[in-house]
Order: C-alpha cells, then structure tokens, then sequence
C-alpha cells in the first residue's frame, strides 16, 4: 500500500475498525477516530521506519494530553505569554509580564506560559495558579515547571517543540510577548506566519516591552530597513502587532480586539463575519465602501445566520455580516476587524467564549 492509499484499507480492516469502535463505546465523532486508526494502521502496511513511527505516536499521544488539560477550560478566555525562561525576577520585564497577566486574569481571561522559568513563571504568578495553564518542554537543564503551574497541576509536558507550539497557539485568543531569545522569536514569527497566510483566525499580539524599552522597536526598524524594502513582507504585515511598554494598553489591546467581532466562518467563497452587536445600514455601507479593495465583487451586507450555520446551531444569536472576501488579501483582514470594533455601534469590550482555530 502507498502512502496516499493509507486511508482506503481493504474492507474487512474498515469493518474491524468500526467495531473496535463500537466495542470500545466511542460513539461521538466516530467517523474521526476510524480516520486515526486507519491512518495508525497504513502506517504499518507501509512499513514506516520505527523511528518515524515513534514521533508519530508520540505526537498523538501529547496532543491528547494537551487536548485533556485544555479541555476542561474550552469556554474561558485565554491568552498566551511568550518570553525568556532566562529574565530574572528583579528585571522590570518579569514585572511587567506579571502585571500584565494580572490584569488579564482578572478580567476572566486564562494565561497559558511555555510552564518554565523566567517570563513563564512571572506570568503564571501574575495570574496566579486558578487561571495559569502550562506546556512544559523537556528539557535536561529545565526539569520541571514553575512552582505556580506544577501546584495547580495544569501543565502537560511535550517531547516535541512543533506539538508544544500548536498547543500554545490553538487555544488562544490573544498573546503576548516579551523580549527573548531564539524561542521567543520563533514563536513570534510562527504567529505572524500564521496570521499572514490566514492559517489562524486573527488575533490580537501585542509587543510588551520594559518601560523605555527599545527590544521590539529594533525589530520594527529591522523590518522597515529590510524585511519591506526588500519585498519580502508587505508594507502593513505588522500593522496587526502593537508595541508597547505599557501593561494597562498591552492589556486593552487584547480584550479590544474582541470588542464587538466575535468569530467568522467561510462557507464556500463567502466569509461571515459575526459581530456582537447589529451595526446601523450606515455603517455597513461605510465598511463596504471603505474596504471594497478586500473584496472579490460585491458588497458587504447583513445576513441571517445560512442554511449550514443553522445545521451546525452556529452562533445563532449573533448579527452577521457577509462579503466575497479577497483569500489572497486574508493578511489584511484583522484592519477590517478593527474597524467593526471601532464602530459607533459596538459593545464595551467583553472576553471571548470559544477558541480561535488553526486550520
């Protein structure tokens, strides 16, 4: 069996999976779970070196891990605090992380740390331990989490770098970050990657930085010297990030963001927006006008939850708006996001419920 034919095993194989299934009680998204086996079981047919059979395996094994801790906090805000597992506690980085992650937490959001030293630990002792989550790495020189996060017992450990990252990224809906070094970067430029090529649901990332601090402005500058001029990023790509040495606007800027848009939804070329409050025929005329260049054709408009929204009980109760949105301006979406939280129409500032998604 090739590869690409992992997935259509002969048809006694498919009927064995599917009672195994119904003999293990697993009822719900069944159909999924047949999916893993029959992958787990191509794996096998195609004789798949052991050692990618163990990253394999252990990948899965982590992520259920990951998915168990996370699971029982589906419904409550959360956002991710990246920084240096080297910053001291007598820095005014570790202050301005705990702060930061203060302010969130007592606003109902989760703050979910890398669970190590450092930047992680100042966030989770900022939150304090009823709202830290952690996804620990192992490594020889960190052996364990955080005081903080290990006491509350809300930490999973990874092997792996790629399945810790998806796990501090897929859960959250807004992230900061600190000044650090290699993995503090690579963090960042995997967000930005994500939110550039519309592989995540946009979300606010705010640059904290020291009071006076200069970190994330040499990353700016870096950018307009030579990521811009060189074409390799558009001029606004980092319009979507906010710099900041302020805790009380890194904190605004996350719980902003979620003023007024809720969530989206593409349901084939059309993208539907959802909002939590019904914006005024003028506004919406002004959005369609003033972001017409984001749009395929057409204008945007207001729209009852469709057919498949209503299948799926999607958000039902929420307003809507609906265009023939541009997939290859979808970098440029959060500027119309914002200008939809700007509206006059728009709530006061309220956490979101449910989690953004990678795709």
């Amino acid at each position: 069996m090739s590869p690409s034919s992992a997935s259509s095993l002969d048809g006694d194989v498919t009927d064995a999976i599917r009672t195994l299934l119904t003999d293990a009680g697993v009822e719900e998204n069944a159909d999924l779970v047949a999916r893993i086996i029959a992958t787990g079981v191509g794996l096998g047919v195609d004789a798949t070196d052991r050692l990618d059979l163990k990253i394999a395996s252990a990948a899965l094994g982590e992520m259920r891990s990951a998915f168990g801790l996370f699971a029982p906090y589906r419904s409550s805000p959360k956002v991710t605090i990246f920084g240096s597992a080297r910053t001291r506690a007598n820095d005014p980085l570790y202050r301005a992380a705990a702060e930061v992650a203060s302010a969130l937490a007592a606003q109902g959001w989760m703050v979910v740390t890398g669970a190590g030293p450092g930047i992680m630990q100042a966030a989770a002792e900022g939150a304090g331990p009823d709202h830290s989550l952690g996804v620990s790495i192992r490594l020889p020189f960190e052996e364990k989490p955080n005081a903080v996060i290990a006491e509350a017992d809300r930490v999973v450990a990874m092997k792996y770098f790629f399945t810790r990252k998806l796990m501090l990224v897929k859960e959250s809906r807004g992230f900061v970050c600190v000044p650090g070094g290699f993995g503090t970067l690579d963090e960042l430029f995997e967000l930005l990657t994500l939110q550039q090529t519309g592989k995540a649901e946009p979300t606010p990332i705010v640059l904290l930085d020291a009071p006076g601090g200069t970190f994330w402005s040499g990353l700016e500058r870096f950018a307009d010297d030579h990521l811009i001029p060189s074409g390799v990023i558009s001029p606004d790509d980092l319009d979507r990030v906010l710099v900041t040495d302020s805790v009380e606007t890194a904190a605004s800027e996350i719980t902003g963001f979620w003023r007024n848009y809720d969530s989206l939804r593409w349901i084939g070329s059309r993208l539907i927006l959802r909002l939590c409050a019904e914006p005024t025929d003028a506004e919406v005329a002004e959005l369609s006008e003033r972001f017409s260049h984001l749009l395929a054709g057409g204008r945007i408009e207001r729209t009852s939850p469709l057919r498949r929204e209503r299948q799926d009980k999607d958000r039902l109760h929420l307003p809507r708006l609906m265009m023939d949105f541009d997939r290859r301006r979808i970098g440029e979406l959060h500027h119309l996001i914002r200008a939809i939280n700007a509206l006059e129409s728009a709530p006061v500032a309220t956490p979101p419920t449910e989690p953004h998604t990678v795709a």
